[in-house]
């Protein structure tokens, strides 16, 4: 039998703030969590909806020096136009935060530093490239030279982007800085590190095990990420942008940025409810539902749940339903080659056609595989604007697709009665009774004819009010 919870907590993937939110982000993450949100408020359910910036790791660094800027200009510029979009667009968060603000930097701080108290990381000092010259330790992405594989000789210190190849550093042939164009030397720096094999047993049990109903990509992947083996994970890095180490000794280090993200979650929480933010962690009658991308599957189903049962309080969550890819012209959507559809842009060029771009994206989402935009844009989008406004109004209603752009004189549905209890259930006639007596009206009205009734003597917000009223005299509020 289906576990019940009395509330839901979804949280979607943070967009990192090195650029504008693009069509891609918003059919794998953002509308399906949009849609599932809506459907649980109009079921009357208690439900949560958190989001917020990424804004910490290399990439902003490398824009901000590219532009001659400091990384909080980065993020304070994109932060800007990414939550902007959101609203502009409809998505129905009840915050959107960021990974900046004074809540995270304790919350993140204190997260680490219970888990170093209770002696869950491990300590380890390796070689890494160093700049003499800049006097600092280099990311992955500050180590340029050629590829062994291609002979690019722009390709990074973690990828080659001609040929696709993942490297690590020592791979590049002749590397330079990227800061001081001078020939890094390899030295000893020391980090800490959560070590994943340690809770391999209690994800392969939980996931493989607990959770068979997760979507087939995202099992298949934890699977065969548990098969391989796991390691342990470096929880900081040598960089002055972020979340300095909560302890001595670790001047210069900052939390790696994939333990720091998903902790956003918590403190975005905690800054909307700071009394009551441990009901949404802690009470096991709290559902937690990630929104993500694919390319994050092993953070959120595999990572984030060692550290949360590594600090030992929180809950688990109950599922992780990431999509696939939606590509622009059979390319993959890329911030870094400025290959998209940006969502602030289409805002500008396509003023009120929200729900168009809504509707399209929904009814080709890229839930079991990668989708093609152009496949579908011209005959989609051309087609949805054949439709008269009143048809497509009704089809994304019905879906809980529509934003916020309902006509405005809405009638009270089937649907609305079904979602209050009033049609279509086992005690749907004791209800309905109850419901009518409340309501000072006829107690053997039919659901069709009390649909007519409630239509001629209120509006569809004041139905809705009746019925919470209603619900609550009954104790169900």
């Amino acid at each position: 039998m289906e576990k019940q919870f009395k509330r839901t907590l979804i949280t979607t993937a943070l967009p990192y703030a090195n650029g504008p939110v693009h069509i891609g982000h918003l059919a794998g993450v953002y509308v399906p969590a949009d849609i599932y949100a809506r459907y649980l408020r109009l079921k009357g359910e208690e439900v949560l909806m958190i989001g917020g910036s990424d804004e910490h790791g290399v990439p902003i660094t490398l824009r901000a020096k590219k532009e001659g800027i400091t990384p909080q200009d980065v993020v304070d510029r994109y932060h800007g136009i990414i939550k902007k979009s959101f609203e502009e667009f409809g998505i129905s968060f009840d915050i959107y935060s960021r990974t900046t603000s004074a809540t995270h930097r304790q919350v993140a701080s204190d997260f680490f530093r219970t888990l170093y108290d209770k002696g869950e990381f491990i300590e380890k000092t390796s070689e890494q490239y160093y700049d003499e010259e800049a006097k600092q330790f280099l990311a992955d992405r500050y180590i340029t030279g050629t590829c062994p594989h291609c002979g690019n000789e722009k390709a990074y210190g973690d990828q080659c982007e001609a040929c696709g190849t993942s490297l690590s550093p020592t791979d590049l042939i002749n590397p330079k800085s990227a800061i001081s164009g001078s020939q890094p030397v390899m030295k000893e720096t020391k980090h800490w590190y959560l070590p994943l094999d340690k809770w391999e047993p209690f994800l392969r049990q939980w996931i493989l095990e607990g959770h068979k109903e997760w979507k087939p990509n995202v099992y298949g992947q934890c699977k065969s990420w548990l098969d391989m083996g796991l390691q342990p994970r470096a929880v900081s890095r040598d960089l002055d942008w972020g979340i300095p180490v909560p302890v001595e000794g670790a001047e210069g280090k900052v939390l790696y940025v994939w333990f720091d993200a998903p902790i956003g979650y918590i403190s975005n929480t905690k800054e909307l409810l700071p009394e009551s933010w441990e009901t949404w962690w802690k009470d096991p009658e709290t559902k937690m539902v990630h929104f993500i991308g694919k390319d994050n599957i092993v953070f959120h189903c595999i990572v984030f749940p060692a550290m949360l049962k590594a600090e030992g309080s929180y809950n688990l969550p109950e599922n992780v339903p990431a999509n696939e890819f939606l590509n622009l012209e059979g390319d993959k959507i890329s911030t870094s080659r400025n290959w998209a559809v940006w969502l602030n842009e289409y805002l500008v060029d396509m003023p009120g056609k929200q729900d168009v771009l809504r509707y399209v994206l929904t009814a080709n989402a890229p839930e079991t595989k990668d989708n093609d935009f152009t496949k579908y844009s011209k005959e989609g989008l051309l087609g949805v604007e054949g439709m008269s406004p009143e048809i497509i109004a009704a089809a994304l209603e019905k879906s809980g697709v529509l934003a916020a752009r309902a006509p405005e004189k809405r009638k009270i549905t089937k649907t609305d009665m079904f979602s209050a209890g009033l049609s279509g259930r086992a005690d749907s006639a004791a209800a309905r009774r109850d419901f009518l007596r409340f309501s000072e009206l006829p107690q053997s009205l039919s659901s069709s004819a009390m649909l007519d009734v409630l239509n001629n003597m209120l509006t569809y917000d004041e139905f809705k009010e009746r019925v919470a009223l209603w619900q609550k005299s009954r104790g169900n509020a």
